[in-house]
């Protein structure tokens, strides 16, 4: 393999260079260039959004799916780039079992005839959960995913790069603080570019009655003279400091403009996921009201058979005088079993023929609206005022409503009596 050794060592210096520069910043043993307050301020928005929006998605993949095991698994499945199973939602799976045990139970008997009903109910629920959670991934999920694995990457790649260039920027404006106090340390001292040899070996021999030898002698590797920077060669080096000084200032401005961008990019960012939240709670609205829808038909159907048992005598839930319309419609109410009017083994009473007693009559207020399952119940709207009266024999979950000229059925828990 060919190898650069060059630029591997270049490169290991500057690495070098930059480490010893951080560790001198963090010990306040070295200056230190600061950013600007807006861009600051910048960073610290772009570093709060990338954490909230990981624990916003973390939270909404809970949501979707509780499973951690089905988590994992889509996640493994995403990241080999392959196309996730289709995965049985919980109600489709408990439609399944109903169905099943309607089968071998008997599907003619009232059990077995209502068991069906409820899987059928059920499969709708799991349907509809499927589509919302289908929904809610396309459209608030992945844009979450696409900017922390796109975007946040680019600008945290840039963010580096824009240290490295403030770390080079700072170690030049060391070097150039160093070699201007050295050149002002030369200016001082006389110009001169040698000076005797450094280390001296004196021999003496003496002999007796004869004068004393002195013999000058110098070991060969310290023989050479020492050499000392005259002021121009500080000179020199200060232009060369100051030269790299002015380029790492250009890169440092060139590198925080582009990542200054990057950051501001961050608006058009809260922008797109407002967008996208809207999106996830407009499919969430639409799978709640998809399941109010299928469970209110359920409880009509139930009420329609013939001993089935469903609610109490009691009002699903106590009056709503205090509630607004906003709240009141938001609680689910019970629907009682339709009875008939006339007593067993009679024949249905004609509501026309069907006159007020003279004693029992009371006002009532809707709660819900209730849409008539046949010609002999009333429809209601929420908040309107009904005449309502019972009469002998009747289920007491229902009573007579009156409104205007038109007379019927009524149950008793989409009414507040009023006194």
């Amino acid at each position: 393999m060919d190898f650069n050794m060059k630029k591997l060592a270049s490169d290991a210096g500057i690495f070098f260079t930059r480490a010893v520069q951080f560790t001198e910043e963090k010990f306040g043993q070295a200056e230190k260039t600061e950013l600007d307050a807006h861009f600051e301020n910048l960073l610290a928005r772009a570093d709060s959004t990338k954490n909230w929006t990981e624990k916003i998605l973390r939270q909404t993949e809970v949501l979707l799916q509780p499973n951690p095991s089905a988590r994992v698994e889509e996640f493994l499945y995403e990241k080999l780039d392959r196309k996730v199973p289709s995965r049985v939602t919980n109600g489709e799976l408990l439609a399944q079992y109903m169905a099943d045990a309607a089968s071998e139970l008997g599907p003619t008997t009232p059990y077995g005839k209502t068991l069906i009903k409820v899987a059928e109910a059920e499969k709708q629920l799991g349907a509809a959960e499927r589509d919302f959670i289908h929904t809610a991934s396309i459209s608030f999920l992945t844009p979450l995913r696409n900017f922390l694995e796109g975007d946040w990457k680019t600008i945290s790649k840039e963010r580096r790069l824009l240290q490295n260039r403030r770390l080079d920027l700072d170690a030049c404006k060391a070097r150039l603080k160093k070699a201007k106090a050295a050149e002002a340390k030369a200016t001082t001292v006389p110009d001169f570019q040698e000076t005797r040899p450094r280390n001296y070996i004196l021999s003496a021999s003496a002999s007796a009655g004869t004068g004393s030898r002195v013999q000058l002698s110098s070991s060969p590797l310290s023989c050479w003279p020492l050499l000392l920077p005259s002021p121009q060669l500080w000179n020199d080096e200060v232009d060369k400091a100051e030269q790299e000084l002015r380029v790492a200032q250009t890169e440092f401005d060139r590198q925080a403009e582009v990542t200054r961008l990057l950051l501001e990019g961050i608006s058009s960012t809260h922008v797109n996921h407002l967008r996208c939240l809207h999106e996830f709670v407009k499919s969430q609205t639409t799978y709640y009201a998809q399941c109010y829808r299928h469970m209110l038909d359920l409880q009509k159907q139930l009420g329609r058979f013939p001993g089935t048992f469903v609610g109490t005598t009691e009002p699903a839930s106590p009056p709503l005088s205090s509630t607004s319309p906003t709240t009141a419609a938001a609680t689910m109410p019970v629907v009682p079993s339709v009875a008939s009017l006339a007593p067993p083994g009679e024949a249905s009473l004609c509501l026309e023929e069907v006159a007020p007693p003279a004693s029992g009559t009371r006002k009532a207020r809707v709660l819900y609206d209730y849409e008539a399952a046949d010609s002999s119940e009333l429809a209601l709207l929420a908040d309107e005022l009904i005449t309502v009266y019972s009469l002998p024999g009747m289920d007491p979950d229902w009573l007579i409503g009156e409104r205007g000229n038109k007379k019927g059925k009524v149950p008793v828990t989409y009414l507040e009596l009023l006194s």
